[in-house]
């Protein structure tokens, strides 16, 4: 006789600088799940074959192009699938864009150094799982001039923020002799409509001696 199985719901993308991982409900009874992803134009590939988890890692399928709209969909077995014949029940994913929808990671500040009246802070360039020719791309090889950094700096003695913006990984501004200063970074995509923006940065402060 055929066992019920129940159908995967709740499926959602869950993506940081492109490490993309499917998740649904509900948790296994007595079924096990395999996902296909397939992009508009292509075939479906199988992964996670028959898991008890209810995620599946898809980075790998999802790096080669991330232009690419991808769709998802869990299929529900039973639990003793191997000779299961027949068309199993599924869901689909919502679509899934990398490079519209990834959400941008935390940015860490690599250096920074006050001299004077400048002050000049660079973004640690985070390493995506994005492959090109082998190597590994960095966001802003991914993103180029789409991706800019907000600079959030205060003088240590107060509580005034000033802003800056770059389109590169470094900014370079300037500030009063002396004083010292902290600052927070953020990355944001100002074309996206949505997940524009990272989460900030630790903050840092500069140290200076006063009368220096």
């Amino acid at each position: 006789g055929t066992t019920d199985v129940l159908v995967a719901y709740n499926l959602t993308w869950k993506s940081t600088n492109f490490k993309t991982i499917l998740e649904w409900e509900p948790k296994p009874i007595n079924h096990v799940y395999t996902v296909q992803i397939s992009s508009r134009l292509g075939n479906w590939k199988s992964k996670c074959f028959y898991t008890t988890d209810t995620e599946c890692d898809l980075t790998d399928e999802i790096v080669n192009n991330v232009n690419q709209t991808y769709l998802a969909r869990v299929l529900s077995y039973p639990a003793d699938a191997t000779d299961y014949t027949g068309e199993p029940p599924f869901t689909n994913s919502p679509e899934f864009t990398p490079y519209l929808e990834t959400k941008l990671g935390r940015p860490m500040i690599q250096s920074h150094k006050q001299v004077g009246t400048k002050l000049n802070v660079t973004i640690q360039d985070a390493r995506t799982l994005v492959r090109m020719n082998g190597t590994f791309l960095t966001l802003r090889k991914v993103f180029g001039k789409d991706l800019s950094y907000t600079l959030y700096y205060w003088k240590a003695s107060s509580t005034g923020k000033k802003t800056a913006k770059t389109n590169t990984n470094e900014f370079l501004i300037d500030v009063d002799k002396g004083e010292s200063y902290c600052f927070t970074v953020q990355a944001s995509i100002p074309s996206r409509k949505t997940n524009q923006k990272s989460p900030e940065s630790p903050i840092v402060c500069t140290s200076q001696e006063k009368g220096m």
